[in-house]
């Protein structure tokens, strides 16, 4: 197994965010913030740099606009301009500048907030790697802060700006490629991206899956190295477990306000579905976890079933040695009346006799399956 530095991911992105935090705002177009206006379920040119409180103006112009805002890396700045223009909480302005939380969905009004975590699986090094999204929500807005420098697929930020602004862009295709659902409102764009995130879960789980397979191998050939490789998945499997089990009790927290908030029909079977996905995620999640446990004790017992091995073989090689050594050590007290010490045959005898003791202790041995 590839070697790994060891450093736990929260203070990694928390450190990235405050550095992006402290320095000057970017300038680069292709990471700043970028708008998109949604009316009546269809994409919008949005203009350039439009700002925030400008894009909120648009959406509540008329009934049946949204607005999207993506930004990949947001500075301190940004958050500033967020929460001047949505009028947000103190405490929830304090969440925005802080990355490296678990899934959550908090309310403040009409505003929601929530934290969410997409995976994917880096094969070459057998790691889970995590991306941050913080999402703000509210009647016809909704904005996407991405913490990690990534979209849900793992690719760079920068990507997302392939394309012209008047046309669906990658990132957009995941939010946005659907009129029908985009007619139902911001809601519609958030449950786009939880489903883009639990379906990503999969194919971290076919990853683990196969590292699991391997591990039983190497436990089964004895390869000594495998324990520490146990450890180390185990430490992906508990950190995805703590993911998908939050995320869990968010879309359960959405679920909770369907009637409170007038959530349309059509979207909360949308949402019942990425639910019904979410759990089968967690199940198999468990199972993993489960499995490792075992594979770990199974493990520890075949170690300790080697060693008793050993320490037979040990024993075995030290009995047979014993007996010569006894006979060596008795005879070899030179005393003065010792009749065997000036008998002519009594060499070529002691050394019979340790022959006969150590030849008769190997066949009991190995007939015991000690050798």
């Amino acid at each position: 197994m590839p070697n790994r530095q060891s450093s736990h991911p929260s203070a990694r992105r928390s450190s990235m965010f405050r550095q992006r935090a402290s320095g000057p705002a970017t300038t680069d177009p292709r990471v700043s913030p970028r708008t998109r206006y949604v009316v009546d379920g269809h994409l919008t040119p949005a203009p350039e740099h439009v700002s925030v409180e400008e894009s909120l103006a648009f959406a509540a112009e008329a009934p049946h606009r949204m607005v999207l805002s993506i930004f990949p890396r947001p500075t301190a700045g940004d958050v500033d301009s967020i929460a001047a223009a949505w009028e947000l909480h103190p405490l929830l302005v304090e969440d925005l500048r802080n990355a490296g939380q678990r899934p959550k969905l908090e309310r403040y009004g009409d505003v929601v907030f929530l934290v969410v975590r997409s995976a994917r699986y880096l094969d070459d090094i057998e790691d889970v790697d995590f991306a941050e999204f913080h999402v703000l929500l509210r009647p016809n807005a909704i904005t996407v802060l991405c913490q990690d420098d990534r979209w849900i697929d793992g690719q760079e930020v920068g990507d997302l700006y392939e394309n012209s602004r008047d046309t669906v862009a990658h990132g957009d295709v995941t939010l946005l490629d659907d009129a029908h659902l985009l007619g139902l409102g911001p809601e519609a764009v958030l449950y786009r991206l939880l489903d883009a995130i639990v379906d990503g879960y999969q194919p971290v789980l076919r990853g683990l899956g196969v590292d699991k397979e391997q591990i039983e191998t190497q436990v089964f050939s004895g390869d000594s190295a495998v324990t520490e490789r146990v450890y180390r998945l185990s430490q992906e499997v508990i950190e995805l477990q703590h993911a998908t089990t939050s995320l869990q009790d968010v879309v359960a927290a959405l679920r909770g306000g369907f009637e409170r908030y007038g959530i349309p029909e059509p979207l909360r079977a949308y949402l019942q579905d990425v639910d019904d996905h979410l759990t089968r995620v967690t199940t198999r999640v468990s199972e993993l976890r489960e499995a490792l446990t075992q594979i770990l004790s199974v493990n520890a017992t075949l170690v300790a079933q080697r060693q008793n091995e050993d320490m037979k073989k040990i024993s075995g090689w030290a009995a047979i040695l014993f007996a010569p050594t006894l006979i060596g050590a008795v005879y070899g007290m030179n005393f003065d009346i010792m009749p065997e010490l000036h008998w002519r045959f009594g060499y070529p005898l002691a050394i019979a006799a340790m022959a006969a003791l150590a030849v008769t202790l190997y066949v009991i041995f190995k007939r015991k399956r000690w050798m």
